[in-house]
């Protein structure tokens, strides 16, 4: 004898309903909610907001301090874009936002912007009780978790002029109608958190199969090609990855040039892993090596070890007499270069060039380090691909599908870490919750 089912949640129907509890869609929802509009947000997940609090584990980096002209330039292909939903909502409205919240910040030595505590958790909670109890005329935003949306029904619903919207519960099937519906349900990144990309097949069903670009890996790590000095077919020599993963390159710089596109000249550091390159630097550069590798099938940059050392102090210490010492010992004697530094010159040059004064020079400034492939997308800290901006009006509706407005993440846009992330999508949010609202007026 089978158990009982549980019975099914109860009918609901919504005037606006939002779709995903990560910023955009909680920005969404807040927006509505000023407004006096009855808002339900639904979630797949057990509680809203993981993917944000996962990212402020390290620190809740909230913006960035930068002049506002440099800050959307950050966006690349899609700034003229988000200049427009930045103007309203960009960082300087972000820290007065978190200041309602009672969430002060300051800024860091790197201009990013962090709350007071580095914590994640108090804004969150303090957002989601002004949702629930929001106080000035606003209507209590009810959230529905473990819900995970199926897409739209073939038909609308049983009123006029809404959509029906099918979800997967514990309890069973629901489906909820609702005149208007924002879509907020993040990209490929950090599946476990709820960001599977798994709408991109009941979207592109429902909206037309132009509205969704793949999704691909963004803010990601890449593998190397194999050293044939190490005779090794792809990836690191066993030594340099037994050795070495896992620790980082610092005070290094990296220079791009790729087919198409601006070229690339940066400091920073980066972190070598059992396959290949992650970290902030390589982030900064990811979407063009990951343009060039769908080019070509490989990227290479420059990694210049010494970045404050001029060509001619190089010259001068690598042709310095060395007498009966080592290439290594020489070089951490003239230049302090060893450790992961000097392993990587041992991986990627020939036993002539280590001994060759002038070859050695060059390398040590500009040595290629080739990449094959991004990281999974699962292992990025974001992704890019997703909603096109082509198949929405200028307020973010789907033009296939009216009444849906998309935010966040899922649209085809992305970003360098820094707050430029997280300001977007607070920015989405707030366009997508305002669209929403000047569709409901009709």
């Amino acid at each position: 004898m089978t158990a009982p089912t549980s019975e099914a949640p109860a009918p609901l129907l919504s005037e606006a309903i939002v779709i995903g509890g990560g910023p955009a869609g909680l920005m969404a929802a807040e927006v509505l909610s000023r407004a006096g509009v009855a808002v339900d947000l639904f979630d797949a997940m057990p509680s809203v907001g993981r993917k944000f609090l996962l990212a402020g584990k390290g620190g809740m980096n909230l913006t960035h301090a930068e002049p506002f002209d440099a800050f959307a330039d950050r966006y690349g292909e899609r700034s003229a874009v988000l200049r427009l939903w930045l103007e309203a909502f960009g960082p300087a409205q972000v820290r007065d936002w978190a200041a309602s919240l009672g969430i002060d910040t300051f800024v860091g030595s790197s201009q990013r912007v962090f709350p007071t505590d580095m914590k994640a958790a108090p804004l969150l909670r303090a957002w989601l009780q002004r949702l629930r109890h929001p106080g000035n005329g606003g209507v209590p935003v009810r959230f529905h978790m473990r819900h995970r949306c199926l897409g739209p029904t073939p038909q609308t619903g049983g009123a006029a002029g809404t959509t029906a919207w099918r979800f997967d519960t514990p309890q069973g099937p629901r489906t909820v109608p609702a005149r208007a519906t924002v879509l907020a349900l993040g990209g490929g990144s950090w599946a476990r958190l709820g960001s599977d990309g798994a709408w991109q097949g009941w979207l592109s069903s429902a909206a037309g199969a132009q509205a969704v670009a793949p999704l691909v890996p963004a803010n990601c790590g890449f593998d190397v090609q194999g050293s044939p000095v190490h005779g090794v077919a792809a990836g690191w020599s066993p030594f340099f990855r037994d050795r070495f993963a896992g620790q980082p390159f610092k005070s290094v710089a990296i220079r791009f040039e790729g087919d198409h596109g601006p070229s690339f000249h940066r400091k920073g550091e980066f972190v070598a892993t059992a396959t290949g390159v992650e970290g902030s630097l390589i982030y900064a550069v990811s979407s063009a090596l990951r343009e060039q590798i769908a080019r070509s099938g490989r990227a290479t940059f420059w990694l210049d070890l010494l970045p404050d050392r001029s060509p001619e102090q190089v010259r001068a210490q690598v042709a310095h007499p060395r007498g009966a010492r080592s290439v290594s010992a020489h070089l951490k004697s003239r230049l302090g270069i060893d450790g992961i530094k000097m392993a990587l010159l041992n991986e990627l040059l020939t036993r002539e060039q280590l001994h060759d004064p002038q070859a050695l020079a060059s390398a040590i400034q500009a040595l290629p380090v080739t990449v094959v492939g991004p990281r999974p997308i699962d292992e990025a800290i974001s992704s890019a691909g997703g909603v096109r901006f082509e198949s929405m009006d200028e307020h973010g509706m789907l033009t296939g599908l009216p009444g849906c407005f998309c935010a966040g993440e899922m649209l085809d846009w992305e970003a360098p870490t820094g707050g430029y992330l997280l300001t977007a999508c607070l920015a989405s949010g707030q366009r997508a919750g305002q669209g929403a609202w000047q569709y409901l007026r009709g």
